[in-house]
């Protein structure tokens, strides 16, 4: 009996990623059409950035360019020929950067994966631990201390403070490293080179994960103040339960099932946000490939990039969902 329900439950399982997997390939096909709409549809090419910097060019000089990299033809042609070769896993190829998109992705996701974990991490549990606080200080100077405080997070400029930060930490105290992703020139073994990412990955990771944060601290306190108020809570409490033993055992397992939610939607927005981020350290990752992916024009690559980005978000969503089923049993990922 025990064999037979947990194969029913696995076949649920299946049946439930592969639907959503037939989902997440129509997601990302509809996603792939309208940026390739909307990106053509902006003025300018790579070959007029080229033009422009060579300081001019006669007109059938650019014709052929644009001939050879196929930019003559209509924008239907172009982009038909962009989803066979996606299907393919063929994202083009980077005139500017004279390499395929996607190998060019592969060298910078790195360095965008690392900053966007410690990031969530960072945001996450530091909302949780100040929401909980919060929370089980309801109504006190420590509650409203914690309010400000996110209040002021939220409303800061990621942009902001990371100038801000660089300016304290890097200029006046010296403390950490406000550029790039490792010290330049350096030759250190695996312990030092990792300590030394690490210290440069402090105030690009603070700075992303400071709105976040600010999001999680009054979600947890608002969630947990909602768990407190069920009927279970009072249960316990007539049980003569501890509030240390009610808060962590009975209240947190619940509440945080809405911060789990949030995890999940983190992610588009964490990507958005590096853009402004790596730019302002240098970081060597996505969003600063695709901010000089914008000004370069160069589209094969800014296109991969957001195809990339919504792929993350996808998968993330995907992953939230079976995270939910698995924190409360009483949701059924079919």
């Amino acid at each position: 009996m025990q064999g037979a329900t947990q194969g029913a439950g696995r076949n649920r399982i299946v049946r439930f990623l592969v639907r959503r997997s037939a989902q997440a390939g129509l997601t990302l096909l509809a996603i792939a059409v309208l940026n390739f709409v909307i990106v053509h549809l902006a003025p300018g090419d790579a070959i007029d950035v080229l033009a422009g910097e060579f300081g001019g060019a006669d007109a059938q000089y650019l014709d052929k360019l644009r001939r050879s990299y196929g930019l003559d033809q209509p924008i239907y042609v172009q982009l038909f020929q962009y989803l066979f070769n996606v299907v393919q896993l063929n994202l083009g190829f980077s005139f500017r950067n004279n390499m395929p998109v996607f190998d060019l992705i592969m060298t910078r996701l790195p360095a965008t994966l690392l900053l966007m974990v410690a990031s969530m991490l960072l945001s996450f549990t530091a909302g949780l631990l100040l929401g909980v606080f919060s929370a089980r200080r309801v109504n006190t100077f420590a509650d409203d201390a914690v309010s400000v405080l996110a209040l002021l997070c939220y409303a800061t400029p990621l942009f902001w403070f990371g100038l801000m930060a660089i300016v304290l930490f890097t200029v006046k105290l010296n403390l950490l490293p406000g550029n790039g992703m490792y010290t330049i020139g350096s030759n250190l073994g695996w312990f030092a080179a990792t300590l030394d990412v690490a210290r440069h990955l402090v105030l690009p990771a603070c700075s992303l994960a400071l709105f976040h944060m600010a999001v999680y601290t009054r979600l947890m306190r608002a969630s947990m103040l909602e768990v407190y108020g069920l009927d279970y809570i009072r249960t316990a409490r007539a049980k003569g339960l501890s509030q240390r033993r009610i808060a962590f055992r009975h209240v947190l397992p619940n509440a945080i099932l809405p911060m789990v939610t949030m995890l999940g939607l983190q992610v588009g927005s964490l990507l958005g946000g590096a853009v402004l981020v790596e730019t302002v350290f240098g970081w060597p990752g996505l969003g600063r490939l695709a901010f000089d992916a914008i000004l370069q024009r160069d589209h094969n690559l800014l296109i991969g990039i957001l195809l990339l980005g919504s792929a993350l978000v996808v998968i993330a969503n995907l992953i939230t969902d079976l995270l939910y089923a698995w924190l409360d049993p009483r949701i059924e990922v079919a």
